[in-house]
């Protein structure tokens, strides 16, 4: 079962303003269709998905996590 979140809900889980969402973040980082949905073919409103976005959100931590130390005190990604 999903969990459906307006943007002001997901702003409170993931440590954004709604204003940061909508303006950066929708259509670049979220995308129609997989992380959020726009029921009844509303054109305002939209339902973010949380299982899939927390799900990504994991997934990009651990990755960050398995970056190598340099010797220069960088890291390497990859």
């Amino acid at each position: 079962m999903n969990l459906y979140l307006t943007t002001r809900q997901l702003a409170e889980r993931i440590g954004y303003t709604p204003r940061t969402i909508r303006d950066r973040l929708k259509d670049v980082v979220f995308i129609e269709g997989k992380h959020y949905v726009r029921p009844f073919g509303s054109a305002r409103r939209v339902l973010y998905i949380w299982e899939i976005i927390e799900k990504e959100m994991i997934l990009a931590s651990v990755n960050s996590n398995q970056a190598l130390p340099m010797a220069n005190g960088g890291t390497c990604h990859g």
